[in-house]
């Protein structure tokens, strides 16, 4: 299957912080999920992908183009949202619509007022005054427009309330039904990616715990339920994490079937992420 974006061994060092040997695909006609905790290096994975910093060392390629050299062809098949608007606070909707059909040669103004309507925001009312759910809104209208063939997307519905998430996810979808097009999205609202996601991949300070497929990653995980004397009876190289309480632990594990007279129940994608930060916090 072609990959849409290639990273191998990506690697950028900053003060307190470093990139380490990062690699991941993601193919075409796919939904990648992006997790992990603040500051794990998601962001600094998107901005390579974007070309917007130069890397220290690895691969980095866009639709097969160095996304250092990404030709503006190219960048035009990519459709990006921030956690931040990046549009000018003095403009208004109907100022920023005639601003990006300037610069997008593929912009189409009648499906970006058909988003504004479905979205039910403001032609007239200046960007400074939106909230911050209006301004992803407006955000994803805008990375919609152009007609990308690829979304790069860093927490999308954050801001949002749950009726307009669920109708961003469903954009999200319809946008998918073309076999050709790609999302890669970063987001904490980890229930979002159980309804779209087809791969899930984690990051941990700086380097890629694993890339799997959702369904098959949720199937073979498992949370144990442990008194002190189950806990006793675990093979601590079965222990991914583990959550201590007072009457019971809770362990994740890979390796259930080892132990049949404990219950186990299937997690939630935050539920894995949380369990592999805390073991290596510990």
């Amino acid at each position: 299957m072609e990959n849409v974006i290639e990273i191998n061994g990506l690697s950028k060092k900053y003060q307190k912080f470093a990139l380490d040997n990062v690699t991941l695909n993601v193919p075409m006609g796919s939904v990648m999920g992006f997790i992990g905790a603040n500051g794990a290096g998601k962001s600094t994975t998107i901005k390579a992908i974007l070309g917007l910093y130069k890397r220290d060392g690895g691969e980095v390629k866009v639709f097969g183009e160095d996304s250092e050299k990404m030709s503006n062809e190219t960048r035009e098949k990519i459709g990006v949202v921030f956690d931040t608007m990046p549009f000018p606070k003095n403009l208004t909707v109907t100022m920023l619509d005639k601003v990006l059909s300037g610069i997008y040669k593929t912009w189409d103004s009648e499906k970006f007022f058909a988003y504004i309507t479905r979205f039910e925001l403001p032609l007239k009312k200046k960007l400074s005054g939106f909230s911050r759910g209006m301004e992803m809104r407006l955000s994803i209208a805008a990375a919609l427009s152009h007609n990308p063939s690829l979304l790069v997307l860093d927490e999308p519905t954050g801001g949002l309330d749950p009726v307009m998430r669920s109708e961003i996810l469903d954009i999200f979808l319809e946008f998918m039904q073309d076999e050709t097009h790609s999302i890669l999205i970063s987001t904490h609202i980890t229930s979002d990616l159980e309804h779209i996601a087809d791969y899930i991949c984690f990051i941990n300070k700086g380097k890629i715990v694993f890339t799997e497929e959702r369904n098959e990653m949720l199937e073979k995980y498992r949370i144990m339920k442990c008194t002190e004397e189950d806990l006793q009876q675990v093979d601590k190289k079965d222990i991914i994490g583990m959550r201590k309480g007072r009457f019971c632990s809770e362990v994740l594990t890979l390796n259930a079937d080892k132990y049949p007279g404990m219950v186990a129940d299937a997690p939630t994608i935050e539920e894995i992420m949380v369990y592999y930060v805390k073991e290596q916090q510990s």
